[in-house]
């Protein structure tokens, strides 16, 4: 799997971590217990800092980048899905960032909150707990759509899914 250091600096990848080998890690990135990183999602840490929580999953194709001001964080216990971009913005645990949005520099999510597939949170947005972002640019509402119970049953088949691909992935060509 492509694990770049960046000058002195390497990733931080925990041994309990599953990080798939088409997955791009570079630089100042560490990457927390049971957490997975998908194929073709890019953590890049070369102008600061990318976090990515205990139990957390980044899903294909998805962009975390940090600013050189602002890191990206991921909390715990939160999903990433597919194709999302993340660049120099805090999100925090329990999160739902569904497929196709993007978080802009200095954003936050609130623990609990969500980001509708597709919702684009401009600078410095900011999702309340118990909101979910939907639209361009995203407007919150209270999440009366989606049982926030869900994420946690999503984090549990990630988690499952990481032991599986672990042991059983292998390639053929």
């Amino acid at each position: 799997m492509p694990i770049y250091a960046l000058g002195d600096v390497e990733p931080q990848i925990h041994p309990d971590a599953y990080v798939h080998p088409d997955a791009t890690v570079i630089g100042d990135v560490r990457v927390a217990a049971h957490a997975s990183v998908w194929p073709q999602v890019v953590l890049r840490g070369d102008d600061g800092r990318v976090e990515v929580g205990a139990r957390t999953n980044i899903q294909d194709g998805s962009v975390i980048h940090a600013a050189p001001e602002t890191p990206a964080v991921i909390g715990a216990g939160t999903v990433i899905g597919h194709c999302v971009h993340i660049e120099g913005a805090w999100v925090g645990d329990g999160c739902l960032v569904a497929s196709g949005s993007v978080v802009l520099n200095s954003s936050v999510i609130e623990s609990g909150a969500m980001v509708a597939a597709g919702a684009v949170i401009t600078f410095d947005g900011h999702v309340p707990t118990g909101c979910i972002a939907l639209g361009v640019p995203a407007k919150n509402r209270e999440n009366t759509m989606f049982p926030m119970e869900a994420v946690a049953d999503i984090v549990e088949d990630y988690v499952k899914s990481a032991q599986r691909f672990r042991t059983s992935l292998r390639r053929v060509v």
